[in-house]
Order: structure tokens, then C-alpha cells, then sequence
């Protein structure tokens, strides 16, 4: 298969990238096993990733993309530095208040806020499948943590997912997502966090997993 491998920032791939390349090039074709593999580096957020993602398109055909990258959770059942398969993503602030009520886009009738992984391939690890919101905004108030959890109740929060899939769905490309687990969504303190060994996870994961993909 073509695949795109799609990740917000170098530094979450970088150990990835080393492996398979000394002198990387965003034009680049790497040679994973039966698959050819191109990187995309799009930038943080929602709007970078539609920009970057688009614009790779309109040059290139691929059979499947694939987003990685590192995320919250708001379950404390899932480890630090565990791996999950997101199977629906959210826009979850796309929409508008009413006083205290929040509409969103799809419940305005406006368009659509949510969108899924494709069925047409699959990721042969077992992976804990979830549902991921993408946000402007990472959560760190207890208030909003609340609002949304009740609102929603998703699984882990990115700030890119959702649009991934989106642009994917609009360039009719088979889309997966995974992420590592980095922190737990609460109010903001980083020496809870572990980038490393999530980016480690991650990158120990994609060198096995990209080969397995079907």
C-alpha cells in the first residue's frame, strides 16, 4: 500500500524517522516492508493539519493515512504511555452558546462534528479502541473537564484527530488513528506528565505496526 504517515510534530517520530532514514526529506518514499511510506509533518493543530493535509493530497494518491501522535486521557484506566486506537473523533467545540447550553454544529444543523477511522483497513494489534475530541483549547479547569465529560464523555483529547479524518474523508482516503497516552486531563500540571516514554511507546509501536497494516 501508499500510506501516509501523518504526525502534528518531528519529535514525536523522530526515533521512527532515524531508523528508516539518516537525512530526512519531506518528499521522501520509505520502503517498509510491502509498503511505501510518505511523512507529513503538518503542524499543531486543527487548522495546520487541514492545510498540510490538503495540500498533500492534491499531489499525491494514497491507499490509507495514518495520524500518531501523542494525547490526554480522562480515564485513569488507561496507562501512561499506552497506545489506543481512536475510532470517532469530535469536534467538541464547533457549534454555539446559549447562555450556558452548548449547540453544536451537526444539533445547528450546520454540518457535521463527528467522524470515524476507516472499516476498510485495520490495525492488527489490539489496541484499546476510543473515542477522541479535538480541541483548540487542551482541557486544564475542572468546570470545563466536567462540562465536557457529561456533554460528551470521550475518551482522550488531541488537537488535531478530528480534522485528520475530516480531510481524509473529503480526499476519500482510508483514515486510522493511534495515539500514546502522555497525561491525564486535569488541571494543568506537567510533572504529571511523561512525553518520553509515550513518544517512546509510540515509536516502538509504529516500527511493527506499520509493517502489520492490512
Amino acid at each position: 500500500m501508499k500510506i501516509l504517515l501523518v504526525a502534528a510534530t518531528y519529535q514525536e517520530i523522530e526515533a521512527f524517522i532515524k531508523h528508516h532514514t539518516t537525512n530526512f526529506n519531506a518528499d521522501e518514499w520509505l520502503k517498509i516492508d510491502t509498503h511505501e511510506v510518505k511523512i507529513l509533518i503538518t503542524g499543531v493543530g486543527m487548522v495546520a493539519t487541514a492545510f498540510a493535509l490538503g495540500t498533500e493530497f492534491a499531489k499525491n494518491n494514497y491507499d490509507l493515512a495514518l495520524n500518531v501522535g501523542v494525547a490526554g486521557s480522562f480515564y485513569r484506566n488507561i496507562k501512561i504511555g499506552q497506545l489506543v486506537e481512536v475510532r470517532e473523533d469530535i469536534l467538541s467545540e464547533l457549534g454555539a452558546e446559549d447562555d450556558e447550553e452548548f449547540i453544536s454544529l451537526d444539533q445547528l444543523e450546520m454540518g457535521e462534528v463527528e467522524f470515524r477511522a476507516s472499516e476498510k483497513h485495520h490495525i492488527k494489534e489490539d489496541l484499546r479502541k476510543v473515542t477522541a475530541i479535538t480541541v483548540n483549547k487542551v482541557h486544564g479547569n475542572e468546570e470545563s473537564i466536567e462540562e465536557v465529560r457529561e456533554r460528551i464523555n470521550p475518551t482522550i483529547e488531541t488537537m488535531e484527530g478530528a480534522a485528520f479524518f475530516y480531510a481524509c474523508e473529503e480526499a476519500n482516503v482510508a483514515a486510522l488513528q493511534v495515539r500514546a497516552i502522555s497525561n491525564y486531563v486535569e488541571k494543568r500540571n506537567k510533572g504529571n506528565w511523561n512525553m518520553p516514554l509515550a513518544v517512546k511507546n509510540l515509536n516502538n509501536w509504529l516500527t511493527e505496526g506499520l509493517k502489520n497494516l492490512k
